[in-house]
């Protein structure tokens, strides 16, 4: 989009894709705490409860994602209306 108005987007649109990207990281951070914690369960059988503070971390992670997914949704709508001509 850059290229197409031959000048750079507003700030808060770069803001807003950052902010995804580290959500994006913080939620696989917490699917690996999760993963990891889950290793120590046997193989068959009924699967145990897990930590409920990972999975109460990966669910904020997940929240945090969807905010900022929405956020830049909205912000990347705004970026294609100032492209595209009058």
């Amino acid at each position: 989009m850059e290229r197409l108005r031959s000048s750079p987007l507003h700030a808060n649109i770069c803001t807003a894709l950052d902010r995804q990207l580290e959500a994006i990281r913080g939620l696989q951070a917490r699917r690996k705490d999760e993963l990891g914690s889950g290793d120590a369960r046997p193989r068959h059988g009924p699967p145990r409860c897990q930590d409920e503070r990972v999975l109460l971390a990966l669910a904020v992670a997940l929240r945090a994602l969807a905010l900022a997914t929405r956020r830049v949704r909205t912000a990347l709508w705004c970026a294609l209306q100032m492209t595209l001509p009058k």
